[in-house]
């Protein structure tokens, strides 16, 4: 009996979803559970499993088109059914079948049965080769409308597997990798390499496995092929493995003389990869070996490249997805090599210690100077809003400053339990968090945003607390939401977790959106406090400077004023004065002083 697909709730307050991509076409065999398609909605992207073992035999709602919940998405035979189904559609497309050329051959040719019977063959795998199916960009997030390619991880003619990696695709919010939708042969590339497309947009062509031979001669595959980009790896890749087992060893990614190390190991590989081209041509198959399974999944042009600059891909730390080494990762590990080579030819000619000490420092600022690149897109939307922020808002500072000796005090006497009850550490941040969000539901006026078109103001029913992270990308906000309901443990956990999978990017587009107000910590590079702009539609975003200790007056009981050593922190609430008022803001300010001098947290930390 036909089973229908329908559309899940995948949300408490969803009512319809977006079918983004179909990972199953009319025909396929599916088995239970096995991913079908996929769905997006204003909150999650998902991919939605079959509920039945069988033959897709109809799709009722295409790709990019919306369905209410419960409604059906497809239709399933059962297995009882699966050749009553099959059948129906195979006559259907007549391209597919092989009746339609077998006429044609008939009516050229009466004679020569044979060779109709001959042509059928070839006819009909072209056919899906042509038509394959198509890879689109899909969904990454409700407010993502395009993305640009940064990387093809496969090429033309190449097999790949289903949920294999196929490309890397960057957007305003997000670096992330897109999988194949189905086993087969990568038949044709439409988007290129650092060209954008929109949501929806299709990407590539990937056809059965079989049809791989016959995609070959069509395209240029074949010379691609033929082109002899492998033998060249081969013979650069031989002089590699000496200095990889070298290296491996010893390295270390957090010292300075470590990475002076990695960097000199690159320029012996050079050296020695002149001389010997066709003798190691035995021992590279298993030289690379420890070098690949160190350095993690690459791809054959990074590989490729790496092993025409003579870089270990052992060596170097991944900025990609998931850690995987990039492109970029092996052009910036050349010029780090390149740089190290000219620091040890004027060191000798200095002869003395320091003098070879002061180039170690240098090449970092070195190898960008006189350079120009390319901005990325997370760079350029940053840009964007910043600019945006400021032309459309009329942005004022407050400053204030606050003892928070109490907090220091009990941050130093919980720290050690509360790290083992929690498993992150305990900093300040939490602690200004947590008073900062009772300051906002106390004045929900610094919570709100304005519609100065519409003339409304909204107040939104939770804080969504945002929160800065610096990543080698830029600066990206990932947010707790609802951060109103968790306790100084829970926001501690939270900050942790957010800011640690926004490092690896491994953050979601979904958990980078919706904040109502922003905690940015400057105070972590050392400043004592700055002017924070205000990320438009929110209307105040607070910075916490560094906690420094230096003399000040307080009030004593008994001695009255007197000069003492305190813990002092600035804070600084950068707000829209169309909205708030300056006495808004300092009512808001003092309230989280407030709570922070009062230091009433032994409840939150068990003491």
């Amino acid at each position: 009996m036909p089973v229908s697909v329908t559309m899940p709730r995948l949300g408490e307050s969803v009512t319809e979803g977006t079918v983004t991509r179909w990972l199953k076409q009319e025909g396929d065999t599916v088995e239970v559970d096995e991913p079908l398609l996929e769905v997006s909605t204003d909150k999650v992207d998902t991919e939605i499993p079959s509920p039945a073992a069988g033959v897709l035999t109809r799709i009722v709602v295409g790709e990019d088109e919306t369905a209410e919940v419960g409604s059906e998405l497809a239709v399933i035979a059962g297995e009882g059914e699966q050749a009553g189904a099959a059948a129906p559609q195979q006559q259907a497309p007549a391209e597919q079948a092989a009746p339609a050329p077998q006429p044609t051959a008939a009516a050229e040719g009466t004679a020569p049965e044979p060779a109709p019977q001959a042509a059928p063959a070839p006819s009909a795998a072209p056919a899906p080769a042509g038509e394959g199916t198509p890879v689109t960009m899909p969904a990454l997030g409700e407010s993502v409308t395009e993305g640009t390619v940064t990387r093809w991880l496969k090429q033309v003619g190449e097999t790949v597997e289903a949920d294999e990696p196929l490309l890397e695709v960057s957007t305003d919010k997000v670096d992330t990798e897109i999988p194949s939708p189905v086993g087969g042969t990568l038949l044709e590339i439409k988007v290129a390499e650092d060209e954008t497309a929109a949501v929806g947009a299709e990407l590539a062509v990937i056809g059965a496995a079989g049809a791989a031979p016959a995609a070959q001669p069509e395209a240029k595959p074949a010379p691609q092929a033929e082109a002899k980009p492998e033998p060249k790896p081969a013979p650069q890749a031989e002089a590699k493995p000496a200095p990889a087992p070298a290296a491996t060893p010893g390295v270390s990614y957090n010292e300075p003389a470590a990475e002076a190390e990695v960097a000199k190991q690159p320029v012996q590989a050079e050296q020695r990869a002149v001389p010997p081209a066709p003798a190691p041509t035995a021992q590279a198959p298993a030289a690379p070996a420890p070098g690949a399974e160190a350095a993690g999944y690459v791809t054959p042009l990074v590989r490729k490249l790496a092993a025409e600059h003579g870089v270990d891909l052992a060596s170097i730390k991944g900025t990609g997805v998931g850690g995987r080494v990039r492109k970029q990762d092996v052009l910036e590990a050349a010029e780090r090599a390149k740089a190290a080579q000219a620091a040890p030819a004027a060191a000798p000619a200095a002869a003395a210690p320091a003098a070879a000490a002061k180039p170690a420092a240098k090449p970092q600022p070195s190898a960008k100077r006189g350079t120009t690149e390319k901005l990325t897109r997370i760079r350029t939307a940053i840009a964007k809003r910043m600019q945006e922020s400021l032309h459309e808002m009329a942005q004022l500072t407050t400053v204030i400053e606050v003892d928070v000796t109490r907090v220091a005090k009990l941050r130093s006497q919980a720290k050690d339990s509360f790290q083992q009850r929690h498993g992150v550490k305990l900093s300040f941040l939490p602690f200004f968090a947590l008073a900062a969000i009772e300051a906002l539901q106390s004045y929900p006026i610094v919570n709100a945003r304005m519609d100065l078109a519409g003339g409304t103001i909204t107040y939104p029913e939770a804080e969504h607390l945002g929160i800065a992270v610096d990543t080698e990308r830029g600066l990206l906000v990932p947010v707790i939401h609802n951060a109103g309901d968790l306790n100084l443990g829970g926001i501690a956990k939270r900050i942790a977790d957010l800011a640690e999978r926004t490092r690896t990017n491994k953050i979601s587009p979904d958990e980078i959106a919706g904040a109502t107000f922003t905690l940015t910590n400057t105070g972590s590079r050392g400043a004592l406090f700055d002017t924070p702009i205000v990320p438009s539609p929110q209307s105040a975003m607070l910075g916490t400077g560094a906690v420094v200790k230096r003399p000040v007056v307080v009030n004593d009981p008994e001695l009255g004023e007197v000069v003492a050593v305190r813990s002092m922190v600035y804070l600084a609430l950068s707000y829209d004065h169309r909205l708030i008022d300056g006495a808004d803001a300092a009512r808001f300010l003092v309230a989280v002083k407030e709570r922070l001098e009062a230091g009433n947290f032994e409840a939150e930390l068990g003491l």
